[in-house]
C-alpha cells in the first residue's frame, strides 16, 4: 500500500528505497518525534503541495486509482539496476534520521506502526528490519505464476550484492491490486546488524543500555525460490492465506468485481511457511544482536507477539498508565491506520495509541475485542487508511462506526471522508490537519520512561497481554 509520490516533496530516502512504505514512515514518525517534531504529510508530502493533497478527492475515482499505480510505479528502481543496491545505505538513512545522543535503550526488529509510540514512550530510536525494494515491472494483478518467474530471473544479482538480507518477494493481489500491476515487492529482511546499525548503537547506548528485539512471529505459506529468496501470495489483512490460495466465495465475489476473467488464483503449490513479508520477524537477526549484546555487555530483551497487531493494546494501556501517574484523562483513544500515525499530536492532545494494521474486518476485530476487554474510554476516534481498491475483507466506515461507538461519550473519524472511503486521497493529508481541530484539549509531551521500570513491570504484566518479555 502507496499513496502516489505525485504529492511528494524531494526524495529523502537512498536509491531503491521507497519514500513511502511503512518501514520507511514508521521510521521517519519515530524520529520526528524524538526530535520534537509534528509528522504531517506521512513526512514525505512536501509542504507547499499539501492543499493540492486536500483537494485530490474531486476527481473521478479512476483518476484517483491511477494516481497510486503511477505513483508507486515511479517509486520503483529498474531490474537492470538491482546488482547496485545497497541495503547497507538504507540502514544508513535510518540512523540518520535520529538525534546523536545517549540513549538507555534501541528497539530492533519487526516493522510495527505500534513500536513507533513504544520507541516514543522510551525516548528511544527504533531500527527496523525490513524493508521494501519496489522493482519496475508489468504483469497482470492475477499473472501470479508469471510474476513468480520474474522473481527467480531478475533477483540474483540484488542477492549477491546483499549477502546479509533474505529476500521475501511478495504479491498481493488483493489489498495491492493497484501497485503489483506495475511493481515487484522485494521485501528484505536483514540478517545481520550490520555497520551502520551496529556503529550507532555503539555510539548512542549507554555502557549499561539495553537492546530490544522486536520478533512479529506472524508467518505465512511461502514457495520457495532459491537461497534466502521466498515468495508469498497475498498477506496480512482481509483474507486468509488458504483465501489467497484455495480460493473462497469472498475471492470469487472480488474478482467478479474487477472483471477478472478467473473466480480463483492460480498459484503454484507451497512448501513451508516463512515470516511474513511485511510484519514477520527473521530469526537470524537474533543471533547477531545476542553477538553485539554479548561483545560489548548489553542487556538484551526479546519482545515478541504471534501478530503485529497484539502490540497495540500493551502499548496503548502502557500510555494509560503513564497518563494515570500524571493526573492526566485517559478516556481517548486514538485509532491509527497503518501508515497515518502521528505521535506528536497524538499526546500533545492527551490522546492514547492504537495502532490498526490496516483497515480490514480483521482490523476491527481486533479493536474490538480490545474495547470490550478493557476499561471503557469516553471517547474514540479513529483513521482510515485509504489504499484506493474495494479489496476483499475491507470493513465499512458503517463497521468501523459500530466498533468505535463502544465509547461511552463520543466517537467518529479523524480525516476520512467516509463518502469516498478506501478511494480518500485526501486522507493521507488530512489526518494531521484534523487532529488538532478535533481534540482541543492540549498537553505537555511525557517525559521518556526509565528502562529499568519499564523492564520491571513488563516482566510482571506480560502475561496479561498476547506477548512475551524475555531477557536473552
Amino acid at each position: 500500500m502507496r499513496i502516489s509520490s505525485l504529492l511528494a516533496g524531494e526524495r529523502s530516502t537512498p536509491p531503491a528505497l521507497p519514500n513511502f512504505d511503512s518501514t520507511t514512515v514508521f521510521v521517519r514518525a519515530a524520529a520526528s518525534y524524538l526530535r520534537g517534531e509534528e509528522f504531517p504529510g506521512l513526512g514525505m508530502i512536501h509542504p507547499k503541495l499539501t492543499p493540492v493533497g486536500a483537494q485530490l478527492n474531486h476527481l473521478p475515482r479512476k483518476a484517483r486509482t491511477g494516481i497510486y499505480t503511477r505513483g508507486g510505479a515511479n517509486e520503483g528502481v529498474s531490474p537492470d539496476d538491482l546488482g547496485d543496491v545497497d541495503v547497507e545505505a538504507f540502514r544508513e538513512w535510518v540512523v540518520d534520521q535520529y538525534p546523536e545522543k545517549g540513549y538507555p535503550a534501541v528497539v530492533v526488529g519487526s516493522s510495527n506502526g505500534a513500536a513507533v509510540y513504544l520507541a516514543a514512550m522510551l525516548g528511544v530510536p527504533y531500527l527496523p528490519q525490513t524493508f521494501l525494494v519496489p522493482v519496475r515491472r508489468d504483469v497482470d494483478p492475477d499473472a501470479i505464476r508469471e510474476d513468480v518467474q520474474w522473481g527467480i530471473d531478475h533477483a540474483e544479482p540484488f542477492l549477491e550484492a546483499n549477502p546479509d538480507v533474505s529476500v521475501h518477494q511478495m504479491h498481493d493481489p488483493n489489498q495491492d491490486r493497484l501497485m503489483v500491476q506495475k511493481l515487484a515487492y522485494f521485501r528484505t529482511k536483514s540478517r545481520t546488524l550490520g555497520d551502520a546499525y551496529e556503529e550507532f548503537i555503539d555510539t548512542v547506548l549507554s555502557s549499561d543500555g539495553a537492546i530490544i528485539s522486536l520478533e512479529c512471529e506472524y508467518d505465512w505459506p511461502k514457495i520457495e525460490l532459491g537461497d534466502r529468496h521466498s515468495f508469498q501470495v497475498g498477506g496480512l489483512g482481509g483474507l486468509s492465506p488458504e483465501e489467497y490460495y484455495e480460493g473462497s466465495e469472498q475471492v470469487a465475489n472480488f474478482l467478479a468485481r474487477q472483471d477478472a476473467g478467473i473466480r480463483e488464483w492460480d498459484v503454484p503449490e507451497t512448501d513451508g511457511r516463512m515470516p511474513e513479508a511485511e510484519w514477520g520477524f527473521d530469526t537470524a537477526l537474533r543471533e547477531d544482536l545476542e553477538r553485539v549484546a554479548d561483545e560489548q555487555g548489553y542487556d538484551l530483551r526479546r519482545l515478541s507477539f504471534d501478530d503485529p497487531r497484539e502490540l497495540s493494546p500493551f502499548v496503548a494501556d502502557w500510555y494509560r498508565e503513564r497518563y494515570a501517574e500524571r493526573d492526566r484523562p485517559v478516556e481517548r483513544l486514538l485509532v491509527q491506520s497503518f501508515a497515518l500515525v502521528e505521535p506528536w499530536w497524538t499526546i500533545r492532545t492527551g490522546s492514547i495509541p492504537y495502532w490498526a494494521a490496516f483497515n480490514t474486518e480483521s482490523d476491527a476485530d481486533f479493536l474490538e475485542a480490545y474495547l470490550e476487554n478493557t476499561d471503557p474510554y469516553d471517547e474514540v476516534r479513529a483513521t482510515l487508511f485509504g489504499h484506493g481498491v474495494e479489496s476483499a475483507g475491507l470493513a465499512s466506515t458503517d463497521r468501523w462506526l459500530e466498533v468505535l461507538a463502544n465509547a461511552r461519550e463520543d466517537y467518529g473519524f479523524v480525516g476520512v471522508d467516509t463518502d469516498e472511503f478506501p478511494y480518500d486521497i485526501e486522507t493521507h493529508v488530512r489526518y494531521h490537519r484534523d487532529l488538532p481541530e478535533e481534540i482541543e484539549d492540549r498537553h505537555a509531551h511525557l517525559p521518556p520512561l526509565s528502562f529499568d521500570r519499564f523492564d520491571s513491570i513488563t516482566s510482571d504484566i506480560a502475561d496479561e497481554y498476547a506477548i512475551e518479555w524475555k531477557e536473552i
